[in-house]
Formats: structure tokens, sequence, C-alpha cells
């Protein structure tokens, strides 16, 4: 069967959230303080729905279960579907925060995956910043600036600019800082753990927080990933083609298409996020905030408007 899979996202509030999930992409959220448009994944957490066609109304992760063969060699060697899209508006700072690979995320949260993830800056305000690491020079001062509360001193901030690429792995520190919306790809795994978070309360009560196991997953000292920036692989008339990452769990690109373009994905299945623009995708039309998987062996794929979009397929 040759057909696309659109997908229904899945919203999450936060207390960090806003609006403009549905003022840039038009999207019917739940509130003014949505923080999340989870656009592709079949976490338990927030398993989307293929919106049209032959397995319209099905989740994603009941497809991964019974039609393996959508999702081609990717299904061979992942027990659950392994990557996750999301979209998050930060209205507000987020969490100081880390994630765990996943060998301690195995050990201390049941058996999940760890987190690795990519950020692609959508937008951002003029003189916006992220965290990105820390200046502790090693685990004995890490553990002493948390304790401490010594942020200023800990945190390491960068700036950021509308089409910023960061890859972040497990055990670095991090944040989205208010007014930043961003792309998120990484792995199917809601294992967060919070650093420091202002001082906060939600519910009048303080957020949780997860400072043992922050100190253990941490590195120290901090190693910046300096191989960040996008790789022109293809320029032609009718667009362009970046790469952004390979890592151990996914491969991400990014097109500009200025015309016509054609993209073949191969033999394993592809996420795509429709980011800027409108136009048609195998005359389906699509708009920013479409987001629709690429069953393996699809065969060409035809792209035709002033659309821009990022790819991802599982390693």
């Amino acid at each position: 069967m040759r057909e696309l899979l659109f997908i229904e996202p899945v919203f999450k509030e936060a207390i960090w959230g806003g609006s403009r999930l549905k003022e840039v992409y038009n999207y019917d959220i739940p509130s003014d303080h949505t923080g999340e448009c989870w656009a592709i994944s079949a976490h338990r957490s927030g398993d989307c729905k293929v919106a049209s066609g032959t397995y319209a109304g099905r989740t994603l992760s009941s497809l991964w279960k019974e039609q393996r063969e959508l999702f081609g060699k990717a299904a061979d060697s992942c027990e659950e579907f392994p990557l996750l899209v999301k979209i998050i508006d930060a209205k507000e700072d987020l969490s100081i925060q880390v994630h765990p690979d996943n060998t301690y995320a195995a050990e201390h949260e049941n058996g999940s995956l760890g987190k690795m993830e990519c950020w692609y800056i959508l937008d951002c305000d003029e003189d916006g910043t992220i965290v990105i690491g820390h200046h502790a020079k090693d685990r004995e001062e890490l553990a002493q600036m948390i304790g401490e509360g010594r942020w200023n001193e800990f945190i390491r901030q960068v700036p950021v600019k509308k089409g910023d690429f960061f890859q972040i792995d497990p055990g670095c520190v991090h944040a989205i800082k208010g007014g930043t919306l961003i792309l998120e790809t990484q792995q199917s795994s809601d294992i967060t753990y919070r650093v420091y978070d202002y001082d906060r309360l939600s519910n009048g009560k303080p957020r949780q927080l997860h400072v043992k196991q922050s100190i253990d997953v941490i590195r120290a000292p901090f190693v910046e990933n300096r191989d960040q920036q996008p790789v022109l692989t293809a320029d032609t008339d009718n667009g362009k083609k970046y790469h952004l990452v390979t890592c151990a769990y996914y491969t991400v690109d990014k097109v500009e298409v200025t015309g016509h373009w054609e993209e073949d994905f191969g033999s394993s299945f592809a996420n795509v996020s429709i980011l800027e623009g409108e136009g048609t995708v195998d005359g389906i039309a699509v708009a920013k905030g479409s987001h629709f998987i690429v069953p393996a062996g699809y065969g060409t794929v035809e792209f035709k408007g002033r659309i821009t979009f990022i790819s991802s397929q599982a390693v």
C-alpha cells in the first residue's frame, strides 16, 4: 500500500506554556498554557492517531505492533516506536533539566528508554538565549554548586536565533528559555530530571525536583558539541537540503522547497514536519503544522510549493 500517514497531534498543557501553537499553526489547543504539541508520537503518555486514509483513527502504537511492514528495518531492531517529534512553545522559562541515557533509565525508570534529543529553533526573541551545559569543573564541584544553589555560577547560557540547531545528549544540562519556539526530535521517552525550577509553584506547591538523579547523570565537565552547523547537501533551483545531525538513534535533515522537490527515504520510515509555507505532497495539500509519516519503501515523495520541512529517521 502506497499511502502517507497524516498524524493528529496530542497537546500538553504546562506551567510555562503559551498560545503560539494556535497563533502560529492554528492548532485547536486546550488552553493558553499549552506547552507542547506531540506531533508524531506512539508513547503511552501521548499516543497520536492517524488522521485519514486506510488507518484513520488507529493509534500509532497499534500500527507499530500490528503493521510492522510500514516501518521497515526500524521495526526489526526496536521494540517500541523509536522516535518522538514535538513542537514546544516556551512562553516562560522551562526548568533546568537533564535526561538519563538508556542504561540509567532502564535500571531506575522501569525499563524506559533514555532520552537523546535535538532542537531546531523555529522562532525566538531578538536577544533570546537557551541553557546548554554548565560551568562546574568536575563532579565534586557539580554536586557542591547544585547543593548550595549557586545557579548563576552553574548555568551556561548561549545566544540563539531562528534556524539554529542543537544536539543534546543524555547527561547534558539544558533548558528552553521563555520566548522560544522549537521543533524537537528525540528518543521516544518522557523521562526528565529537574535540577532547578526557579522556586515556582504549581497548584500552590513547588514542582518535584530530581536532584539525586540529576547529579547521578550530569556529565562533568561539560564538553560542547561543536559540530552542530547545518551542512548543505543539495542545492538546486527548486530547493536546498541541509543535513542537521546523525547520532546513535536518529538522523535529521531540513529541506527548503521553492518549487518542485523529490525525496526517497528508502527502506525505513520517515517522520516529516512542515515548518513553513504551503504546498502539496503527492498531490495532498499541506501547510505549516502538517505532520506525516512516509512508510518504509514508499518510493519517491513529490513536494510542490514553497515549504520548509524537517525529516527524521530512526538509525
